[in-house]
């Protein structure tokens, strides 16, 4: 038996306060429970344009029942070193990154347009040394990363919306018009 030293009206009020907290938490779930059950359900779309190559990618990377492996290979071959043909396996993170980017700036069906994708430490070196701005142990080269613009998105908006993502680096390229954003820890420059 638990003994209490509250008085009858004190665990009366006690009861209603936490019968409307479980009314409001229950309700809560419910609605945020179908909201994250149809976002799960929806696929996952991403469109690329790339700039180096001028080739189109439009593809359904996750469903409801996860990643598609076919379509995660032909994302990798499609973001990879264009300058050597060497490919990487890219971070998933990083895709989900780019369609919660879009989605985030209402823009859920924009084309990206690609400016860096993977690069391999010899490439990425090359740039280095030859004053490209580019970091010496760059998140490129673990396909973690990627430099993008989105048509019709100023680059400030850009930036501005994945900083709100809180979801890893993000890189201003004021100049060439790019944003990078990456899967690493949080940060900006």
């Amino acid at each position: 038996m638990i003994r209490t030293s509250s008085t009858p009206d004190r665990n009366s009020a006690l009861l209603r306060s936490a019968g409307r907290t479980v009314c409001v938490l229950a309700a809560l779930f419910l609605a945020t429970g179908t909201n994250a059950s149809k976002a799960t359900d929806a696929p996952f779309r991403l469109r690329f344009f790339h700039t180096h190559t001028g080739q189109r990618l439009d593809v359904v990377y996750r469903d409801g029942a996860g990643y598609d492996p076919d379509a995660l290979a032909r994302i990798n071959e499609y973001l990879g070193d264009y300058r050597t043909g060497d490919v990487h396996e890219y971070d998933p993170r990083l895709l989900d990154l780019l369609h919660d980017l879009l989605v985030s700036l209402r823009r859920p069906d924009a084309e990206i347009d690609v400016v860096c994708g993977y690069r391999t430490p010899r490439t990425n070196e090359y740039l280095r040394t030859h004053g490209h701005g580019v970091a010496r142990h760059s998140l490129h080269m673990q396909a973690m990363a990627i430099d993008i613009r989105v048509p019709g998105v100023s680059t400030t908006e850009l930036r501005d919306a994945a900083l709100q993502l809180h979801r890893g680096g993000v890189g201003y390229y004021e100049k060439s018009a790019f944003v990078h954003v990456d899967v690493g820890r949080v940060r900006r420059w």
